[in-house]
């Protein structure tokens, strides 16, 4: 029976400093030499990924941008997209300047690679927002003008006050192709992150599509995050760490370690009964 192991990045394999530790890396060279499968489903870009996992061997397809990309890095490049079409883009970008929040548009460049264009930044953390996705995540950063005629859009992200970006949310749930989610951004500050991708563009059907095309019998999933529910959805087994929000731990068989703490390397290495 074959099984793949299905990790989310942030707030679950990569500690808090965004990084796989020395432990976890060991323990995923462990479970290689034990021939389980291993991949990611991220809501990072290419790049962003790239930059914590190149020196760990995930080999197999990377689900990226929540489900909407999936990267082959034996063909270099994405076997499946799941973009955003013109009028959706345009409906999406309204009902931003409806609420006065700011878009960060993630586009799928000719080259394979991803950029991103955003509106007029007018916070402090919106501007570290795009700070951060040109410093840390590798990302061109545009402003919105700057965006191609006919641009491939992936997926639009923004910060904002809880309020705003609750409202945006309600108003995507009428919309058929499209789906949202969201999360609280800094702590204390009522500031929610969100972002809105085709409705196929899910890490639920994403893993789907690498089972039936990989021939996986079995999954076990990995996820801290309301972006994590359609993956838990389709999985055998699903675990949480102790740092995922609620409606996640709702639905994992177990609740394991913190991602500060190794906390999925430790359940691994007991689950499958891993040994240096």
């Amino acid at each position: 029976m074959l099984t793949l192991v299905v990790f989310d990045l942030d707030g679950t394999l990569l500690n808090g400093q965004s990084t796989i530790t020395p432990y976890t890396t060991e323990t995923l060279v462990l479970l290689e030499q034990a021939g389980i499968a291993y991949t990611v489903a991220t809501g990072r870009t290419l790049q962003a990924a790239t930059g914590v996992l190149k020196q760990h061997r995930f080999t197999l397809p990377h689900i990226l941008k929540n489900g909407a990309v999936i990267w082959c890095p034996d063909q270099n490049d994405y076997s499946h997209r799941h973009l955003l079409t013109q009028d959706e883009v345009a409906q999406v970008l309204t009902a931003f300047t409806l609420q006065d929040v700011t878009p960060f548009v993630f586009t799928l460049e000719d080259d394979g690679r991803h950029a991103v264009y955003h509106g007029r930044l007018k916070s402090g953390p919106e501007k570290k927002l795009a700070q951060l996705f040109e410093d840390e995540r590798h990302l061109p950063v545009e402003p919105l003008d700057a965006i191609p005629h006919g641009a491939r859009v992936i997926n639009v992200s923004a910060m904002g006050p809880e309020l705003a970006i609750r409202a945006l949310t309600d108003g995507i749930r009428d919309e058929p192709q499209l789906v949202a989610y969201t999360g609280t951004a800094i702590e204390g500050q009522n500031l929610c992150w969100m972002d809105i991708h085709h409705r196929r563009g899910s890490k639920g059907n994403a893993i789907n599509t690498l089972k039936q095309e990989r021939g996986f019998d079995r999954i076990i999933a990995f996820g801290d995050g309301e972006n994590d529910i359609s993956m838990f959805e389709v999985a055998d087994e699903a675990y949480a760490p102790s740092n995922a929000n609620d409606d996640v731990k709702t639905l994992a068989k177990q609740v394991i370690g913190h991602h500060h703490e190794d906390g999925i390397a430790h359940f691994l290495r007991q689950r499958f009964n891993l040994r240096p």
